[in-house]
């Protein structure tokens, strides 16, 4: 098979980011990457962009920390209790879900990516629990919450 280096202009998830040289299929470097100007073949000329891309990487990914450390602050300032129908003995009827957390999170106007909560598995207790937020690479998120049983008088 044929390939090509190329110096990647944008991020590509798999493959690199913006200033990576990667050793691609020549055609998917030909008819993909090239004409959606996600990348340049690599060439003598062109390894000058490389520096210029690093810092551009470098910059973006220092912004993407900060606005990440600052969701991770408004996360840590909320408390969610999430009301849901129990028996007698604190068994839930049904479970939480990670899109239950992110529908309560939404509504005290935080916006998250809801494939960002890792919750491993549904709650099915009641009490404190506690999971995580991958904002960024760097930063995760504890973010802890409760599971209360909803009143029949109440709902």
């Amino acid at each position: 098979m044929a390939t090509a280096n190329v110096l990647l202009i944008k991020p590509i998830p798999g493959l690199g980011a913006e200033g990576d040289e990667a050793k691609v299929k020549a055609g998917y470097a030909r008819n993909y990457l090239v004409p959606q100007k996600l990348a340049v073949p690599l060439t003598a000329a062109n390894r000058k962009q490389i520096e210029a891309l690093k810092v551009a990487k470098a910059a973006r990914e220092q912004k993407e920390i900060f606005a990440a450390q600052e969701l991770q602050a408004k996360l840590e300032a909320i408390h969610i209790a999430v009301q849901v129908r129990a028996g007698e003995e604190g068994k839930l009827f049904g479970a939480v879900t990670a899109q239950d957390l992110y529908d309560h999170i939404k509504k005290e106007g935080v916006e998250i990516d809801r494939k960002k909560i890792q919750l491993p598995s549904p709650i099915k207790t009641l009490g404190k629990h506690s999971t995580q937020i991958k904002l960024h690479d760097e930063v995760v998120c504890e973010f802890e919450f409760e599971v209360v049983p909803l009143h029949e008088d109440e709902g």
